[in-house]
């Protein structure tokens, strides 16, 4: 396998909001990795793999203290989160953190078992390895594992993310995983939803998944005077989009 030149691509998508992802890594586990930009601290949306180092890639755009939140605890978001001194996660999901799944996550068929067909039968392709190129030479590929953390701060419904000049309201949204979050500003109708919607085949058959808790979830978020929404995979959408998605998920499931 090829040795990646570099592992993430950048994209500056407004004065404030910055993206970064995994090119080398296949869908499924390609995580959107958003950075807000705040007056007194930054904010740091789920962390990727882990594969190579996010905090080093962000050096230059990083000049005051980071937040780090992990909207949930599946393997292609609390990869990097290690690296950074403030760690906020859900309660339900603060385990994964200190415990994280201990199989080659980057094998898909070393996976446990119906883990690989479950998540194919939900719509994604489902290759052996998950990435195309390696971060460096003698990288571990059997052996990677996420890297355990202790949160340094748990946050539930109604807690607030203040960055000094701009906060977002913790939303508690499971369905996808048992304490899925996702954060919204009201002010600019922005919500940063982490994997309980995205433009993809949502996964609710999958372990910690509750069908009925997702349809209360999402029936809420239709609900929100969103005007965009930065999703935890694939590109962001307006609010016709939501309740597109949402009623494509209802239907599908009632």
């Amino acid at each position: 396998m090829k040795i990646a030149d570099q592992w993430f691509d950048y994209q500056k998508i407004d004065d404030r909001i910055s993206l970064f992802k995994e090119p080398h890594v296949t869908a499924l586990g390609q995580c959107n990795i958003w950075h807000v930009k705040g007056r007194d601290a930054d904010l740091l949306i789920d962390s990727g793999m882990g594969v190579s180092s996010l905090k080093k890639a962000m050096t230059q755009i990083i000049d005051k203290p980071v937040i780090a939140v992990a909207t949930h605890t599946h393997f292609d978001h609390i990869g990097s989160l290690h690296e950074f001194d403030q760690r906020l996660v859900h309660p339900l999901e603060s385990e994964m953190l200190i415990k994280p799944d201990d199989f080659p996550i980057l094998c898909s068929c070393h996976w446990p078992t119906g883990m690989r067909t479950s998540i194919e039968q939900q719509g994604y392709n489902v290759p052996d390895v998950l990435i195309d190129a390696y971060p460096h030479e003698n990288f571990d590929l059997m052996g990677f594992r996420n890297t355990a953390c202790q949160p340094t701060r748990l946050i539930d419904e109604g807690d607030t993310i203040d960055l000094g000049d701009i906060a977002f309201e913790v939303m508690h949204l499971p369905g996808h995983s048992p304490g899925g979050i996702a954060l919204w500003n009201s002010k600019t109708g922005t919500l940063f939803s982490g994997d309980t919607i995205y433009d993809g085949p949502l996964l609710d058959n999958i372990e910690g998944a509750n069908i009925k808790h997702y349809a209360a979830s999402l029936n809420r978020l239709e609900k929100l005077p969103v005007n965009i929404v930065h999703g935890g995979h694939d590109p962001s959408f307006g609010r016709d989009r939501l309740k597109e998605l949402v009623k494509q998920y209802l239907q599908a499931r009632s």
